[in-house]
Order: C-alpha cells, then sequence, then structure tokens
C-alpha cells in the first residue's frame, strides 16, 4: 500500500494535493459535471495530476462557493463515488482525499479506497463524521470556517467575496475554533496522528483577513498540528489584482510560496503542475535555512 494512505513524512517538503470538483458550478470554473463523459475526465485529470507532482488528489461533488446550492448525500454520492471507483481502478495506489462534510459520503467514499477525509467544516457539520474518521482511522483535515448566509457580495467577473465577518482577534478566534474541531475529534477516537488543520482561507473571511491570515500562518501551525493551505484560484486574489480565476497562477504561487515559508505541509491547488514548481524551489530555499539554523 502506498505509505501516503497512511501518513506523510511531514517536514521534509511540501505535498501537493490536487482538486478535482466533480460539480457543475465550481468557482474556478474546473467543475467536471460540465463535462458529458465525467468518470474519462476524471481520470484524465488524476493521470495528469500524478504526472505533474500531485501527491494526493481530492475529490469533491458540493460547491463551496458562496451562493453554491447545498447537495444532498445521494446526489454527493451518484457525482464522487464513479469518480472514486474509476480513478482507483486505473491508479490503484494513488491517495484519495474526499472532500465532504457528510458522514454516509465519507463512510462509502472509504469503503471504496479513499483514505483522506477533508471537512470543510471541521466536524461541525455533520455529528456523525468524526465517528466514521475514527473507524476507518482515516486521515483527516479539519478546515476553520464561518460562512454565513447573505455575508458574501458576487460580482461576475471577480466571483464571491465575504464582507461584514467581523473578528475580535482573528487568529486567535481561528485559533480557537480549530481546537475546538479537535476537541470534537478526540471526543470521538480520532487521534492527534490523523489530524491536518486547514485555515480556511476564503471561508468567511473578508479580503484583508485573507491576506493578514495568510501572512500569520506560523501562528495556526504553532498549534502543533500539521497545515494543509488552499489559496488556489481564490476570489481574495482576483480581487487583489482585478483578475478572473483562469488568470489567477500568479497570484496564487505567491500565496503557496508565503504559505510554506510560514510552515504549510500541503498545498492544495488547481494548477499542479505549477505549484509543484513553487513548493520545490520555496522548499530548496526554507527548508534548507531551517537545517542550517
Amino acid at each position: 500500500m502506498n505509505d501516503l494512505k497512511i501518513t506523510l513524512p511531514w517536514g521534509k517538503r511540501t505535498f501537493v494535493m490536487g482538486i478535482i470538483n466533480v460539480t457543475p458550478d465550481s468557482f474556478s470554473g474546473d467543475g467536471l459535471l460540465q463535462n458529458l463523459r465525467t468518470v474519462d475526465a476524471a481520470i484524465h485529470k488524476a493521470e495528469l495530476y500524478l504526472q505533474e507532482g500531485a501527491d494526493l488528489i481530492d475529490i469533491g461533488g458540493e460547491s463551496t462557493r458562496p451562493g453554491a446550492a447545498l447537495v444532498d448525500p445521494d446526489q454527493e454520492l451518484a457525482r464522487v463515488m464513479p469518480v472514486i471507483e474509476g480513478i482507483l481502478k486505473v491508479f490503484p495506489d494513488t491517495c484519495l482525499s474526499i472532500d465532504t462534510y457528510k458522514a454516509e459520503v465519507a463512510k462509502q467514499a472509504l469503503q471504496a479506497g479513499a483514505c483522506w477525509v477533508n471537512d470543510v467544516w471541521g466536524f461541525r457539520a455533520d455529528p456523525h463524521l468524526a465517528q466514521v474518521v475514527a473507524d476507518f482511522k482515516a486521515p483527516v483535515v479539519l478546515m476553520h470556517n464561518r460562512l454565513k448566509p447573505g455575508s458574501a457580495e458576487l460580482q461576475e467577473r471577480l466571483g464571491g467575496h465575504y464582507v461584514g465577518v467581523e473578528y475580535h482577534d482573528l487568529i486567535g478566534e481561528i485559533c480557537q475554533e480549530l481546537m475546538e474541531s479537535v476537541e470534537i475529534a478526540h471526543h470521538s477516537g480520532v487521534t492527534d496522528g490523523q489530524i491536518i488543520l486547514d485555515p480556511g482561507i476564503g471561508f468567511g473571511k473578508t479580503i484583508a483577513q485573507n491576506l493578514a491570515l495568510l501572512d500569520r500562518l506560523d501562528e495556526i501551525k504553532a498549534l502543533g498540528y500539521p497545515l494543509l493551505v488552499g489559496p488556489s484560484r481564490k476570489s481574495f486574489i482576483g480581487y487583489t489584482l482585478d483578475l478572473p480565476p483562469e488568470e489567477r497562477v500568479e497570484g496564487t504561487a505567491a500565496a503557496v510560496a508565503v504559505s510554506i515559508v510560514r510552515g504549510a505541509d500541503i498545498i492544495r491547488v488547481h494548477d499542479v503542475k505549477q505549484m509543484a514548481r513553487v513548493a520545490r524551489m520555496t522548499d530548496a530555499i526554507v527548508r534548507r535555512a531551517q537545517a542550517n539554523s
């Protein structure tokens, strides 16, 4: 079995998670349900990602963009299960992550061979998900999230961004709420060795808050858990540079490099080839400096 299905050698390098959205309405414009041959398209994208340097592939069946419609578990399963099964049939050693906050979706995905769970609600949305993760002994990404209905403004060219999201202590409150998710995990028997934290770039945070969070990721890293960061193509980049999603590669690269400097262990991205190169170059600078310090 691929060792990545169990653990990662944290600290040696930055790992790359490639995104496959099995949705019709992804904010990044890459939702594969727009393609009539969804499974074939997903297998092709997985092959490309693996060739370009992805260590893990994250499969999601519900869009998290501002204003996106909710998807029920049956519909989400109908989207993601054929893709998971199709990719693993062709590339059986691939480490797949299921991007879901629903216990039943996670359970069936793990039974089918997925190895990680990526929960954008940090065990706060479905009270049964933590137990599923504990039962499978699966690594889990617990993300910070303050999404609220009506807190986003939408612009056709640049997408949605959040306004009026108040924090009295941005990093302190994010750390506190992440640790509350960790406590939920512990209560169900999920161990520290399974937990990866994600500060939730772009989720219930204004443009300024996202920029400040990226600059202070080392304070999240100080909680003592591996850190996943997902800035890829997000609207705070688009609004900062006045660019639509398909033109945010350079902005994403800057955010990825800063994330790694501040302690990120995994970057979750759409543009795997380019960001794997950014990660390798940043690692060559940062991890060499750490080794000699």
